[in-house]
């Protein structure tokens, strides 16, 4: 549980009206936080306030964060969650397939994060969050777009915590592995059975243990700690 001094704090979370950034959402709420989603279409979870916002266009993540602002107040903790996914093996992989992923996936957190960063000079006080992936440290065959997006973020975030720490600011990455989704879910039996075969758990996380961190990462305990990357893999991606 957060401490009472945090649970009014206000949260924004990109792309937070399913999978993963819901769970995100859903245990912030549980926690006493006032949280917003960006969505681009649909609604985040109970107890939030639902944002339209395209994370790969600056004057709709400017209107975002107003929207918010004149409804909650400043946001505190930002969570760049928003992602997407265009696998190709590398020959066939067009321009667009690899330089839409950027935009989204790192381009996006950058412009939601500078947005974010005024609020949070202002207040001397701000949590980032960046949410990346095993494969921007481990790789993986058919996505080497995806895997570079979310490589570039724990460059972002570190020479995030070296431009803002001393402003009360904190930027980290977490890395997930493969989480129970609809997602993993859809797979055929032998390709679950291939992907647990590397975790040395044994088996996919819990949204919610993902969120879980990243919460953790967000409360007044974690205040010192910047610059790191956080996996929740079930070790899948050790010694990278």
């Amino acid at each position: 549980m957060t401490s009472t001094a945090t649970e009014s704090r206000i949260v924004l979370v990109t792309g937070g009206n399913r999978g993963i950034g819901r769970a995100i959402a859903e245990e912030f709420v549980a926690q006493g936080y006032r949280v917003a989603v960006t969505a681009r279409s649909g609604t985040g979870p109970e107890g939030t306030l639902t944002v339209t916002a395209d994370v790969t266009d600056a004057a709709s993540i400017d209107s975002a964060f107003s929207e918010v602002e004149a409804k909650l107040g400043p946001v505190e903790i930002v969570v760049a969650n928003a992602g997407i996914t265009r696998d190709m093996l590398l020959m066939r992989m067009s321009d667009d397939d690899f330089t839409d992923v950027l935009d989204t996936n790192l381009s996006g957190a950058f412009r939601v994060v500078k947005r974010a960063s005024k609020g949070m000079m202002k207040a001397r006080f701000g949590r980032v969050i960046l949410v990346s992936s095993v494969v921007g440290l481990l790789g993986s065959a058919g996505q080497v777009n995806y895997s570079a997006s979310k490589s570039g973020l724990i460059g972002l975030a570190r020479s995030l915590t070296r431009e803002l720490g001393s402003r009360g600011i904190t930027a980290n990455v977490v890395a997930p592995g493969f989480i129970e989704t609809d997602m993993t879910a859809a797979l055929a039996t032998e390709q679950q059975d291939a992907y647990l075969k590397q975790i040395p758990a044994n088996r996919f996380a819990k949204p919610s243990e993902v969120a879980k961190a990243i919460t953790w990462l967000a409360s007044d305990d974690a205040g010192y700690i910047s610059g790191a990357v956080i996996p929740v893999d079930g070790g899948l991606g050790m010694g990278h």
